[in-house]
Formats: C-alpha cells, sequence, structure tokens
C-alpha cells in the first residue's frame, strides 16, 4: 500500500489556549463535561457553569469554531467536540509573611488548554443506544 491510500480523510479543528490562569484540578471536571457534546450545547452548558474558568474555555472552543467556518468551511451546526484535555504550564511562587519570621509559599498555577473539533459523520448517528 502507498502512502495515499493509507491517509484516512479526518477532518479535525484544533485551537490551543495557553496560559490559562487555574490548576489541572480544576479544569478537568468540565473538560469532561462537553466532550463528545454538539459546540452548541457544549457553549450553552459552559454559560451556565458557576465555575470562573468555564469563561476561557468557551474562548477556545468558540476559536476553534471560528478556524472551522473560516480556514476549513466546515457547517457549524454539524461540530461536535471530539477531545478536551488540559496540561501543566508554568507555576508562579509567592510567599506570605507568617508569624515568628516564616513564609508560606503560595503557588500560582496555570494550564493550557486544548479543544479538537470534529464534524459529525453519518456513521456516527447511526451507533445510537440500544434500544
Amino acid at each position: 500500500m502507498s502512502k495515499k491510500e493509507k491517509k484516512i480523510d479526518i477532518k479535525q479543528v484544533r485551537s490551543v489556549n495557553k496560559n490559562v490562569r487555574s490548576s489541572v484540578r480544576k479544569l478537568k471536571p468540565l473538560l469532561k463535561s462537553i466532550v463528545g457534546k454538539k459546540v452548541d450545547i457544549a457553549i450553552r452548558d459552559l454559560t451556565f457553569s458557576d465555575k470562573r474558568i468555564s469563561k476561557d474555555i468557551k474562548k477556545t472552543i468558540s476559536s476553534a469554531v471560528a478556524n472551522a467556518e473560516n480556514n476549513y468551511q466546515y457547517d457549524i451546526d454539524n461540530l461536535i467536540v471530539k477531545e478536551a484535555y488540559c496540561g501543566k504550564q508554568i507555576i508562579m511562587k509567592r510567599f506570605r509573611a507568617r508569624a515568628k519570621g516564616r513564609a508560606a509559599e503560595i503557588m500560582k498555577p496555570y494550564s493550557n488548554v486544548t479543544i479538537i473539533l470534529s464534524e459529525k459523520n453519518k456513521e456516527m448517528e447511526k451507533h445510537g443506544s440500544k434500544s
């Protein structure tokens, strides 16, 4: 088989937000909640989330949607969140004065957020729930 035959046409769009001012531990539950959903439903869920960091995730999804629309001419209505993950970035270290001349360390973590969107195919719709 040649390399051309092995290549599979996968329609994916990526958006990466670096230096998000939150820890990975706080981001993961929000990212897990939007994976597999349509883009408009994921944005709606993040809009009504009471977490502060949901605004940054919503911006990253909107950026990925804009990339899909402008760079690849995808239909926005067919986009789903295929993957959403985060990774550690730098940690700002600060100190707070405590009693008896001691210092307590304050860690201010940063994270990377990556959102990958893909177009929903008819094949995905066929495999529904078993009922």
